[in-house]
């Protein structure tokens, strides 16, 4: 690191290098970044090497159901304004990517990570970060996540106390039920679409009341806080009350309330609004998402949605109809087996547009557009949707496992 008095201990350096050994020799074979087996290799050589290489970073942990890749890419831009940044861009977000992440960044002041919100509390405590980041949470892998109460509970004890600044989103009332166990928490007014997930009050399961953008339980009192940040419109306003424009290259709203969650983040550390939101422009796309390709002489936008709330968020940013629509679902151990969740997505959205499904799970998928009375085609694969699609750019949505087919396919 960079001025570090306390050098990493020789077996600690040797698990940095065994890591990134293993992680080139599986790039070489093909078998993607290496980052998550390089990481478990280091990481059982010297099982403290995460809250080693973390010692001397400003460490910041960004965790949520949606949104997580997209904010801690928006967050590294403007924190660069303010020294060198390492960050597991790509994704990988469990302890063994973390550590790889970390691993390359030996002259960076700043650490920004994404965390799977299932090891939030475990990260924190090896990292121990300045700040942390809480955007939402809601249903997603329903086979093996925990219940949204269950994720929010154990994010509120493994943060009680926590010396952390929590950046989090006031609008979603278990979000806001994890971070009121922490001592300092900045409060955001970022949103919340979807809202399933979030009708009974945590603190009591009592009947929550949402009068306007507003929420409270009616049982117990616990209520929305009031917000010192907030997104209104294509601004985000700062604990002062000025408003600062939003100029993002990617699109919707989501992503303007995942910009004014950066700023609010950069501001724990120095950086004004006006500097982070003019830094946030430079990202494009994320991993893939939101990049239009060229594909059999057709522009394909592609665009990734997991779980009921991303494709709620991911039907408002596609073109009107009648732009073609490509659906892809799979169901592989990445993205979770169980694919009822596909019941809690309002179908409905599509009416207009001529939708092709391809996937893994695409007769799933089939059932429940035929019960939405969605008009649609099933096809065996991307080559032939995209030649069945009429005329104008196509619009591809995918789960996380159907997105990384699609990107192999296309040579994205």
């Amino acid at each position: 690191m960079a001025g570090n008095s306390d050098p990493l201990s020789p077996r600690a350096k040797l698990a940095v290098t065994a890591g990134k050994a293993v992680a080139a020799a599986s790039r070489a074979a093909g078998r993607g970044s290496g980052s998550v087996i390089g990481g478990r290799v280091a990481l059982k050589l010297d099982p403290d090497l995460l809250a080693r290489l973390a010692q001397n970073l400003d460490v910041v942990l960004v965790s949520a159901t949606n949104g997580k890749t997209t904010t801690t890419r928006l967050i590294a831009e403007a924190l660069r304004a303010a020294g060198p940044v390492v960050s597991n861009a790509l994704g990988a977000n469990m302890p063994a990517g973390i550590t790889s992440a970390l691993a390359g960044g030996s002259d960076a002041k700043f650490g920004v990570i994404e965390v799977d919100e299932k090891y939030l509390a475990g990260v924190a405590r090896d990292t121990s970060p300045k700040c942390i980041a809480l955007l939402n949470l809601s249903r997603d892998q329903l086979d093996r996540a925990a219940e949204t109460r269950m994720l929010a509970e154990n994010w509120r004890e493994g943060l009680a106390g926590s010396k952390a600044v929590i950046v989090a989103n006031c609008d979603d009332p278990l979000v806001v039920w994890a971070a009121s166990s922490s001592p300092n928490v900045v409060w955001v007014a970022a949103g919340q679409m979807w809202q399933e997930d979030a009708w009974s009050c945590p603190s009591c399961g009592g009947v929550m009341q949402r009068p306007g953008d507003d929420w409270f339980c009616g049982e117990c009192g616990f209520r929305r806080p009031t917000p010192t940040w907030a997104l209104s419109g294509d601004h985000v306003l700062d604990p002062h009350g000025s408003a600062w424009p939003i100029h993002l290259q990617l699109p919707g709203r989501a992503n303007k309330a995942n910009a004014a969650s950066s700023a609010a983040v950069a501001a724990v550390f120095g950086v004004p609004p006006q500097v982070a939101l003019e830094r946030m422009y430079q990202v494009q796309a994320v991993a893939g998402r939101y990049d239009v390709v060229q594909f059999q002489n057709r522009d394909l936008r592609l665009l990734l949605a997991k779980n009921p709330a991303g494709w709620l968020e991911t039907f408002s940013l596609i073109d009107p109809a009648p732009a073609p629509v490509i659906l892809s679902v799979n169901a592989r151990s990445a993205d979770g087996t169980d694919t009822s969740w596909l019941w809690d997505v309002d179908y409905t959205r599509l009416t207009g547009h001529p939708i092709f499904v391809i996937g893994d799970r695409k007769l799933d998928l089939a059932v429940r557009l035929e019960v939405a009375n969605q008009h649609f085609q099933v096809c065996d694969n991307l080559d032939q949707a995209v030649q069945m699609c009429p005329p104008g750019r196509i619009e591809v949505i995918a789960n996380y496992t159907a997105f990384q087919d699609l990107r192999r396919r296309v040579g994205n």
